[in-house]
């Protein structure tokens, strides 16, 4: 096997930062959201509760995540890192999780991992001193790092967790992403083991399965990021940065599994679950809490209103998503978090099927009647 001269290793770690600059310059460009397949948030309704006994006041958001308070179950999910316009992202993003109150995470730190006199641009501690702050490096790389080389990206950020994102139809549409997946669940089982701090098995847009929560559960993972379909869809940026284009980037374009879908398919094992992957509204986040979800996570919206009209946008998007929060517990008689996990949701027909599916009950065709 040939071995990487300085001048190769150098050129992959600038391509990387290239990678990752074009990553965040396509999100504010282009269409980079699923096309036909929704989050299916929109099946999901509340019980409206027209007598909650309540006034807006009494409504409490305020959760315990990792052994810290959050404001309200809210996480800016990690979106970019290894150049300096990545480094202003996280610590203009980092300044507003803080004064919101809410978890904050960095984007991947493969470019850390790969060239260490990056990781400045992760360095955002002091900007968010008290919050819960999420590292993140790829599955595909941590399952061959042993738990002393992956120390350093959680030490040097003073981070509270470990993302390992999955992101396997990413890789297969980029033209230089991993095509070997194996030893991943091994990979889990080893690090939740050795490292100082939870792993959080986190997806990228294309949901998890019950199957795979149970493996995960199994490998010793207490946390997981659903990140569903029917949001960003990084199969299409990567699509977008293809010489020409992809077709296989078109065709799975859509893949996945819904995030309400995914929340339903994981619900009710004792793992705690972030619900990220198309949530846009206060809504919406509701709806995610009372699927099961631990937290709900966004990064496109914010990132865009960021881009839009800098921390003052960003802050005001996210007290948005608050609010819309808690008018929906008010209106259905909830004070608290926990109160809202056990208000009634009326499912539609397709969360219905998947409901059933989670549950062992497959759904067969309606027979006609003679």
């Amino acid at each position: 096997m040939k071995r990487r001269t300085m001048g190769s290793a150098q050129q992959g770690t600038d391509d990387l930062a290239a990678r990752k600059q074009s990553h965040l310059d396509l999100c504010i460009r282009e269409d980079v959201q699923a096309a036909r397949k929704s989050t299916l948030f929109e099946e999901v309704e509340f019980v409206h509760d027209a007598l909650p006994d309540l006034c807006l006041e009494d409504i409490d958001c305020r959760v315990r995540w990792l052994g810290k308070e959050l404001a309200a179950p809210l996480v800016i999910t990690g979106m970019t890192g290894g150049t300096a316009d990545a480094f202003a992202v996280n610590r203009d993003l980092a300044t507003v999780a803080e004064a919101a109150g809410i978890a904050f995470g960095v984007g991947s730190q493969r470019a850390m991992q790969k060239r260490p006199d990056s990781a400045w641009t992760y360095r955002i501690r002091e900007f968010a001193p008290t919050t819960v702050l999420l590292a993140n490096i790829g599955l595909a790389q941590a399952r061959t790092m042993s738990a002393d080389e992956l120390r350093p990206l959680i030490d040097e950020i003073r981070a509270d967790a470990l993302c390992l994102h999955l992101n396997v139809a990413q890789e297969l549409i980029q033209p230089e992403g991993d095509r070997d997946f194996r030893q991943g669940t091994q990979a889990f089982r080893r690090l939740c083991r050795e490292l100082p701090v939870p792993v959080i098995a986190k997806e990228t847009g294309c949901g998890l399965s019950r199957a795979v929560a149970l493996r995960l559960r199994a490998a010793g993972v207490k946390h997981i990021d659903v990140s569903g379909a029917g949001g960003t869809s990084w199969v299409r940026i990567e699509a977008l940065r293809a010489p020409g284009g992809s077709t296989l980037g078109d065709l799975f374009r859509d893949w996945g599994i819904p995030t309400a879908a995914s929340l339903l398919q994981v619900r009710g094992l004792g793992l705690q679950a972030i619900a990220s992957g198309g949530v846009r509204d206060g809504l919406d986040v509701a709806k995610a809490v009372a699927l099961g979800a631990t937290l709900a996570g966004a990064a496109l919206p914010v990132y865009q209103a960021y881009r839009e009209g800098g921390t003052a946008r960003a802050r005001a998007f996210v007290d948005e998503l608050i609010a819309g929060l808690r008018m929906t517990m008010l209106l259905t008689g909830a004070r608290t978090i926990a109160e809202l996990r056990r208000r009634p949701v009326v499912l539609g027909p397709t969360l219905g099927t998947w409901q059933r599916l989670a549950s062992g009950a497959h759904a067969t065709p309606a027979r006609r009647k003679a």
